[in-house]
């Protein structure tokens, strides 16, 4: 496909009306964020680009991919990505991020943000706090999506449906490539997310899972039977059930993994897994990383540790519920997802309007995950499964 660097639209997106004309040290021309596509490549060399992606960790995982696509493209301009506290370790050590910029206080946030002189911001959160944050960047070309809050505080906006790959359905990823394209990106396959493992994290890792019986070099999945919602997750005692037939099936040992929120499951996985699994806790973020990296298969609902387990090129299968799978599947490694075809699968309020539970992730049988993971797995009958902890 042609870049699309190489048009320039005689209007800018919809609701842009601003002709500010910026000045570009490079080419002695003026920047106009009505010709949205000339932006990125009329950028002067080493000029300062802040992205802004507040809140989860899949977000901040899947916009992974379109940093990645624009270093490539060009590498000498330099990436500030600014993050919640959580989701710092996911970002370190990245080669295309410059810099990861941690939001505190807002004002303080505020002075970090404008002693950097940036050029373009690019809001792919969209909400009101990182709305104020870009209008207050001081970057003289502010981008987010048509239609979303506060839309005076840019000048670039990015048309709601404007395509990726000739689509306008998309995965996650693709939509935060949307910017980036508008703007000039020359548009080519976006690569996978790539998150990189802490090594003091990958050492207390080890010795945490040897405390448990996982022996060093022992293959081992990581379930993750947690989720933000009910409607989400999948009953604890079919993880289990499906622990004990990988044991018996496979020889692989199976360690349940809980994180903040997990509190109301708790003592299920404690009670089911017992004999069947190790329990690993109180990890933080980068423990986390280290954990997936080291497995050989992921197993859980539709969270933000199944995008990393993605992005460590981990096996996954993926049991959805009140999410959409066209847009949350794992990126660009291999995957099974199981799912029932309810035609409420996006549950706007939350819960089912006619049924006391969620019959969507309930319905999904022990069988119908056992025959996903065995799909993914038959392969490792002729090669058997090594865990990967011997290289990190």
């Amino acid at each position: 496909m042609a870049g699309r660097s190489a048009r320039r639209p005689r209007n800018g997106p919809p609701g842009n009306r601003m002709t500010a004309q910026l000045s570009n040290p490079r080419l002695n021309a003026p920047l106009n964020p009505n010709l949205p596509s000339s932006l990125l490549p009329d950028l002067p060399p080493d000029a300062n680009l802040l992205v802004i992606r507040l809140r989860s960790i899949g977000d901040v995982v899947l916009t992974l991919p379109a940093v990645q696509a624009l270093h490539d493209w060009r590498p000498d301009l330099k990436i500030h990505i600014l993050v919640e506290p959580l989701c710092v370790p996911l970002l370190e050590s990245h080669p295309a991020i410059s810099e990861v910029i941690v939001l505190r206080k807002f004002w303080d946030t505020v002075r970090q943000l404008r002693r950097r002189h940036f050029a373009s911001a690019f809001n792919m959160h969209g909400g009101p706090t990182s709305a104020f944050l870009t209008r207050l960047s001081g970057a003289p070309v502010r981008v987010c999506w048509a239609q979303r809050q506060f839309s005076s505080f840019y000048n670039v906006q990015v048309p709601i449906h404007f395509p990726v790959a000739g689509r306008i359905e998309m995965h996650t990823a693709e939509h935060r490539l949307q910017q980036f394209l508008w703007t000039g990106l020359p548009e080519k396959p976006l690569p996978a997310a790539k998150v990189y493992v802490d090594p003091k994290a990958a050492n207390l890792v080890r010795q945490r899972l040897a405390e448990q019986g996982v022996k060093p070099g022992e293959p081992y999945a990581v379930f993750r039977p947690g989720a933000s919602q009910a409607n989400k997750r999948w009953p604890v005692e079919r993880f289990a059930a499906i622990a004990r037939w990988l044991r018996e099936a496979y020889g692989i040992a199976s360690v349940v993994n809980l994180g903040p929120g997990d509190e109301q499951i708790e003592a299920e996985v404690r009670k089911h897994f017992a004999s069947v699994g190790a329990i690993m806790d109180s990890l933080d973020l980068r423990g986390l990383i280290a954990l997936l990296a080291g497995s050989c298969f992921f197993l859980g609902n539709d969270t933000g540790p199944t995008h990393i387990a993605a992005a460590l090129d981990k096996k996954c299968v993926v049991i959805f519920g009140a999410s959409d799978s066209k847009v949350w599947s794992p990126w660009k490694t291999e995957y099974r997802i199981v799912e029932n075809p309810f035609p409420c699968k996006q549950c706007p309020r939350g819960e089912c309007e006619s049924l006391a539970a969620s019959q969507c992730i309930f319905s999904i049988r022990v069988e119908d995950v056992r025959e996903a993971c065995e799909a993914l797995l038959q392969e490792s009958r002729e090669s058997p499964l090594r865990s990967s902890r011997s290289s990190q």
